[in-house]
């Protein structure tokens, strides 16, 4: 199931302020709140990116918050908010743990956010890591792969057009439940999370989509070969969307250190470089910039679309 331009490679971005683990946060989005990720939303969607994307965890054990953080926005609340300030772009879950939840709360939350955002929904899904989480909320840790395969043919049922969804399976069980409002789509893609194997056969075998996390450059062309390889064995025709996070990026000279990994310099060089994505097969990159604010992020998302994005191709 293709959502995105064809022929062409696209671009997303996971949203500061919402999620602020160590990894990747920015010290100014400490201060940050809903009047920034307004305006950085709106600049995303006037500068042709695909989606915005939200993270999912419930809370946070004290022997994790040093480096994750406690700040983790729900994705539900975030992405509605948002999706009444702008007007073509996505919204997609990167990712949504949904084993923490049964599907058919899931459904009625993701299917309200499709209808309000009139089909804007992607519903990227994953298997969540944090232990005392999942004892939190009484789901199962130790299964938590098993519980997310039922998961995802549980909610592609509830997801679908019909308003008395059917699912029988081992773990949930439900007929004869109405919810309304349906999606607005006719079919909510879902794009799976995770580079382990089984993340990837998961993401083959029952995606639409295929989200890494983190797989470096080198790593990417078997990764995505594994991923096409499991779905022709298993007869899958339709298109599947493949996914990468980059490099961290500044559009332009930096006159300030923004890191060595971090891809800087002319549009047409950033391009080039990010062009070899898209010749190892994927469709839509995940970018994320070096900034010192919100205005300094602004203006690379408008950079970035006006005069990176025009090279891609």
């Amino acid at each position: 199931m293709q959502v995105l331009p064809e022929g062409r490679l696209a671009y997303g971005m996971q949203l500061p302020v919402q999620s602020q683990s160590t990894i990747y946060a920015e010290p100014w989005e400490a201060g940050a709140g809903p009047a920034d990720l307004v305006e950085i939303a709106r600049a995303a969607d006037r500068s042709g990116f695909a989606y915005l994307a939200s993270c999912d965890h419930v809370a946070i054990p004290r022997r994790l918050a040093g480096a994750m953080s406690t700040i983790w926005y729900d994705p539900v609340a975030t992405l509605s908010y948002l999706a009444g300030v702008t007007e073509r772009v996505r919204l997609l879950s990167h990712v949504a743990i949904v084993g923490l939840r049964h599907p058919l709360v899931t459904a009625k939350q993701y299917a309200t956010l499709d209808h309000l955002s009139q089909g804007r929904l992607i519903l990227g899904v994953g298997a969540g890591h944090v232990q005392e989480e999942f004892e939190a909320v009484g789901a199962d840790f130790e299964r938590r792969g098993t519980v997310l395969d039922e998961t995802i043919d549980a909610l592609r049922a509830a997801l679908g057009a019909d308003e008395f969804p059917v699912h029988h399976g081992k773990l949930y069980d439900f007929e004869g439940l109405g919810q309304r409002p349906r999606p607005a789509q006719e079919r909510v893609p879902v794009w799976v999370g995770g580079s382990s194997p089984a993340a990837v056969r998961r993401a083959a075998l029952r995606g639409d989509g295929w989200l890494p996390q983190g797989d470096p450059r080198d790593r990417l062309p078997g990764q995505i070969a594994r991923l096409k390889r499991l779905r022709a064995e298993a007869g899958i025709e339709d298109p599947v969307t493949v996914g990468a996070i980059t490099e961290p990026l500044y559009v332009g000279a930096p006159g300030w250190d923004v890191g060595r990994r971090t891809l800087h310099g002319a549009p047409e060089a950033l391009a080039e470089s990010l062009r070899a994505y898209r010749a190892m097969g994927v469709h839509q990159i995940q970018v994320r910039f070096r900034c010192r604010g919100r205005t300094e992020l602004i203006d690379q998302i408008t950079a970035f679309g006006a005069e990176v994005a025009p090279h891609l191709d």
